[in-house]
């Protein structure tokens, strides 16, 4: 409907032989007394044609075309215009949503088109904590809503096993190794202590006994410890339902040459040089902050810039239209600098699309729970998940846009009650499920065409407005890519029902009244599906 908007105010423009602007902005009212829709339109005009906005806004309105799904179009001041559906417009969409079912609210606009979302991509040096988590189901219910709209999704995971932290990972192995031998060394401060260390210390002494009580740099912890990890990160997406295409791993950057080939071209095209012992990149001459180091030949270590150049350079060659990278607050300056070392070398980053999410707070009681992954004191992914559930778990990592802090409320996560907000979305599925079996054991059916002209009461007509939105706030989300507008969303429907079920019966003594409203209710039912499909939530029939 918003397109249709536009195009009425267009030819509204266009008869008047007003400008036209780049974009008509047409919204969503807040309240229900503005009508349906609005436009700013005629106060953004009045600057241009230097006129009171009211007065260009009566002019819009007077050369409106006419169209039956708008009843009354209304000015209000300093200049909107506001637009209200008519009653038919909005009880047509029950049919329609009935009709499609769980492909309602689906559109083609990608095309086909490749997209790779990277996500999560933490170092196997331990589980997953909380903040890892919102990345998680961030970057899954992206993907899930690009799918949605027609792409072609691969997830990624991108990992180092190249650096100093695998290295520290592997030799924390070995000092706990080297305990329960019964050394009594000290353990370093600054290496990893969780238990989960200790564990696979102990797979090795168990299975080698001392063969490597003197051999620190065996490859054997390292890896050992690597494959334990992965295990467990793996196992723990899975319980989130997240489940990666692939696995990029920064070791076979080096092994296949790609790192050094990006060395060589900088030096090729001028944009690096040598300074102090280490190989410098002019990065601010191509968008970044300042010039940058890629490798220090004191210690023969890349920067992680360098790596990640020579990753992203993989995911131009493998032809995706749309990259996608999705980071925590601590990559917020070190990004551009990877998208100018792209720029140097001719690769078109506007096909980037780099999504920064700031971190999480996890609170207990009104207290901070604290995360640290080497000195153990976090709680990991796994240990919220049994804490709360899967569904909450997802849906508490969604609430809020990725650019806010999230304070995970574990009070409020752990309530059961319709004060819970995605029990609140819940409840109000398994409700109408309890309706529908009812009614089937009343033997009154579903109809194929009800008379939906009598779902015509206040409450019932803001509840069709709200199902005609679905649609609309899709188009949001993928724009946006910020799917917490889906959850906002989907309380404003579950409100919406929830006001309406108190007001009005939906099985009563009149059948012709009872069947349109039972499709009303199945439609709502579809559209609280498909939305929590799409956040990765379930849709009980029984709560």
């Amino acid at each position: 409907m918003i397109n249709t908007i536009q195009e009425l105010l267009r030819t509204s423009l266009e008869l008047k032989g007003y400008p036209q602007p780049d974009k008509v902005m047409v919204a969503r009212t807040k309240q229900e007394s503005f009508g349906n829709y609005s436009t700013t339109l005629a106060m953004e005009l009045s600057k241009t044609l230097k006129r009171p906005p009211l007065e260009v806004a009566q002019e819009i309105v007077s050369a409106l075309p006419t169209n039956p799904a708008i009843t009354k179009v209304e000015i209000i001041a300093p200049g909107f215009i506001n637009f209200f559906l008519s009653p038919q417009f909005l009880q047509k969409v029950v049919a329609e949503i009935n009709q499609a079912g769980a492909n309602y609210g689906r559109s083609t606009v990608g095309k086909g088109q490749r997209v790779q979302v990277e996500f999560v991509s933490a170092n196997p040096t331990g589980p997953l904590t909380v903040g890892h988590g919102r990345q998680a189901v961030l970057g899954d219910t992206i993907a899930r809503i690009l799918s949605w709209c027609g792409y072609q999704v691969e997830r990624e995971y991108y990992y180092n096993d190249a650096g100093r932290q695998t290295r520290v990972l592997g030799h924390s192995v070995y000092y706990r190794y080297r305990q329960l031998l019964g050394y009594s060394e000290e353990f370093p401060e600054d290496y990893y202590q969780g238990d989960y260390i200790k564990e696979i210390a102990k797979k090795i002494k168990d299975e080698y006994g001392a063969r490597f009580a003197n051999d620190a740099d065996n490859p054997i912890f390292k890896q050992a410890a690597e494959e334990a990890i992965f295990a467990d990160i793996r196992k723990t997406l899975a319980r989130l339902d997240i489940v990666f295409d692939s696995y990029y791993n920064e070791k076979s950057l080096y092994d296949d040459g790609r790192v050094n080939a990006v060395l060589r071209r900088f030096a090729e095209l001028g944009v690096s040089y040598e300074r102090d012992g280490a190989i410098w990149f002019r990065a601010g001459q191509y968008g970044g902050t300042a010039d940058r180091v890629l490798w220090k030949s004191v210690v023969d270590e890349a920067t992680y810039r360098l790596p990640d150049i020579a990753y992203h350079t993989t995911k131009f060659e493998r032809g995706y239209d749309l990259i996608i990278d999705i980071f925590g607050a601590d990559h917020h300056a070190t990004y551009p600098d990877v998208l100018a070392g792209l720029r140097a070398l001719g690769y078109d980053v506007s096909r980037i699309k780099v999504l920064i999410h700031q971190f999480v707070t996890l609170t207990q009681g009104g207290e901070k729970v604290k995360m640290s992954t080497r000195r153990a004191t976090y709680v990991t992914l796994d240990e919220l998940i049994d804490e709360v559930g899967k569904d909450v778990v997802r849906y508490f990592f969604l609430m809020r846009g990725m650019k806010s802090h999230l304070n995970f409320d574990l009070q409020l996560a752990k309530t059961e009650g319709e004060e819970n907000p995605v029990f609140y979305l819940q409840y109000a599925h398994a409700r109408i499920a309890s309706i529908l079996r009812k009614a089937q054991h009343l033997q009154i059916a579903l109809t194929a065409e009800p008379d939906l002209s009598l779902l015509n009461e206040p409450e019932t007509l803001a509840l069709l407005n709200a199902l005609t939105e679905f649609s609309e706030v899709i188009a949001i989300c993928l724009n946006t890519l910020e799917p917490q507008h889906l959850t906002v969303y989907l309380t404003k429907l579950a409100t919406s029902f929830h006001k309406f079920y108190t007001e009005h019966r939906v099985i009563s003594d009149n059948l012709p009244l009872s069947q349109a409203r039972l499709a009303l209710v199945k439609a709502v039912q579809i559209v609280m599906a498909n939305g929590l499909h799409l956040l990765g939530v379930a849709a009980p029939e029984k709560m």
